[in-house]
């Protein structure tokens, strides 16, 4: 997708703070400091429009964007960092269930893993409740320029086995050599040719 314009739209935490506008809508959601910002920036040729931090547990809203005037990202708070107060870590769950429930414009969400890592409780509770709630998602693959690309490939075989999912729908990402931006573009623009199809019949 070409890059016309980006706006930072508002950040939320209740449902009556969400921007009322309808356009098909892209969640990004994943651990703290997996690397949802820099996935966001990459993806909107942008290097500061959502803002990084090398301090896990930043992201602590729900922050909408919107690009092109026509289709708006969403970057959910970090989940699984225990230095954050108790009262904010038990705000995340409520929050971000009260938005995958309850966003009639949310196409999909695409959730990220660093590819260092084995999938958690809570990867796995989020996989779980986007298929029983029949809502397409994408598990990306973050850091991949950290490993070697045989050690990239069994990383991702590792991951695809205990998310029981096929390869096709896990991408190898790395922010530093824009790897995987095209075909993550790709499967955002598939979502958007199916909604418009739908809005049409």
């Amino acid at each position: 997708m070409k890059i016309h314009g980006v706006e930072f739209v508002k950040s939320a935490v209740k449902k009556a703070h969400y921007p009322e506008y309808d356009y098909p809508e892209i969640a990004f959601a994943g651990r703290s400091n997996v690397g949802k910002s820099s996935l966001i920036n990459t993806l909107i040729n942008r290097k500061d429009m959502v803002k990084t931090s090398s301090r896990p547990g930043c992201t602590q809203l729900i922050n909408f964007f919107l690009v092109n005037d026509g289709l708006s990202l969403v970057d959910l708070p970090g989940y699984g960092y225990a230095k954050v107060s108790k009262k904010i870590r038990a705000q995340w769950q409520p929050m971000m269930e009260t938005y995958l429930s309850s966003r009639e414009n949310l196409l999909g969400l695409i959730l990220l893993i660093d590819i260092r890592r084995d999938a958690r409780k809570e990867e796995f509770d989020m996989a779980q409740w986007l298929t029983a709630h029949e809502l397409p998602f994408l598990v990306v693959l973050t850091k991949a320029d950290k490993l070697s690309k045989t050690k990239a490939e069994k990383r991702l075989n590792a991951i695809c086995t205990q998310l029981n999912r096929d390869r096709n729908g896990v991408i190898l990402f790395s922010a530093k050599t824009r790897k995987g931006r095209d075909t993550i573009w790709d499967e955002i623009n598939n979502l958007l040719a199916w909604y418009e199809e739908e809005e049409d019949l």
